[in-house]
């Protein structure tokens, strides 16, 4: 088992996690809550926050668990407002990892380019360039891995 604690935030959409990473300033907090008002507002279905700024990532089983730090559960921040407190879940497991003003990102990346491997747990990555809107992307991504999953 391995864990660690990592610059990052994660909402759980579905039965899955989506774990936002990127560096100070990118937009984990506000694709975060863009994620959770997706789920809340426009029907995308279940969405909360797992955890905003810092998360525990935890290798186990084969799967990425990720939980809120522990004097940052349910807080999550919104540049100009402050911290406000929302619903949260206490673990999930990861399905997919988003980095934001990733130098990396291309139009269409090649197979080989759309995983990551995080505490041997490979899992698909979507990386989003900087000038980039991230939540159609990161929408469209679970809507075709729902699809996948159905078939």
């Amino acid at each position: 088992m391995t864990s660690a604690t990592v610059h990052a935030s994660a909402v759980l959409v579905g039965a899955r996690a989506v774990l936002i990473r990127g560096p100070s300033g990118a937009g984990k907090s506000r694709l975060a809550r863009e994620l959770i008002d997706a789920g809340r507002h426009n029907g995308f279905g279940f969405a909360r926050l797992v955890g905003d700024d810092r998360v525990h990532l935890e290798a186990a089983g084969g799967r990425l668990l990720v939980r809120p730090a522990g004097a940052l559960a349910g807080l999550l921040e919104i540049r100009g407002l402050g911290l406000i407190r929302l619903d949260h879940e206490p673990i999930a497991v990861v399905g997919l990892v988003v980095d934001l003003d990733a130098a990396d990102a291309e139009r269409l990346p090649a197979p080989d380019r759309q995983n990551t491997e995080i505490s041997g747990v490979v899992l698909p990555r979507l990386a989003v360039a900087a000038e980039a809107a991230a939540l159609p992307a990161v929408l469209a991504h679970l809507i075709s891995g729902r699809q996948k999953a159905q078939i």
